[in-house]
């Protein structure tokens, strides 16, 4: 990245990444590498509907970057978290294995989150507890889905129609 993009610059390109990262697990079978190698009951509408709100969240964090640094950096958190536990990990694991999603997580989200971060200190828009609280954000936007997936078809949560 070169230095004289803004905090804002690097939040419009994470959201753009982040669309392509989509593109790449959509094109590369998400859904079935997601089943059979960490064992997540997804299916294409939750991919759906969880990348329709990342993108959502990725409109909301560029357009509150210029007031909100702690929005563009839970973002690159996600991104960051996402990229390490959900691609680089499982890929090393299964010694190879490709994760959908993989290039575009090393090549894009590696160096744009950390970009972000760095952007952030060098405008003095970053400290400890907005860093600890954008990796804890980051953390929770990333497990929420994995979560509510796996707590869908419990008794509590299953809606019968009557």
């Amino acid at each position: 990245m070169t230095p004289d993009l803004s905090l804002v610059d690097l939040s419009w390109l994470a959201m753009a990444a982040y669309a392509v990262h989509i593109l790449e697990e959509y094109t590369f079978d998400w859904r079935n590498w997601a089943r059979g190698v960490i064992g997540l009951p997804v299916e294409w509408p939750d991919f759906y509907v969880t990348n329709s709100v990342v993108v959502a969240l990725g409109i909301a964090q560029g357009m509150l970057a210029p007031t909100l640094p702690w929005a563009p950096l839970t973002y690159a958190a996600l991104m960051l978290i996402n990229a390490c536990f959900f691609h680089i990990l499982p890929f090393v694991a299964t010694r190879g294995r490709f994760s959908p999603g993989l290039v575009t997580a090393v090549v894009l989200f590696l160096p744009l989150g950390i970009a972000i971060f760095a952007a952030a200190a060098a405008a003095g828009r970053l400290d400890f507890v907005t860093a600890t609280g954008a990796v804890v954000g980051g953390a929770l936007l990333m497990a929420s889905p994995v979560v509510m997936l796996k707590l869908k078809d419990k008794p509590y949560f299953v809606q019968r129609r009557g």
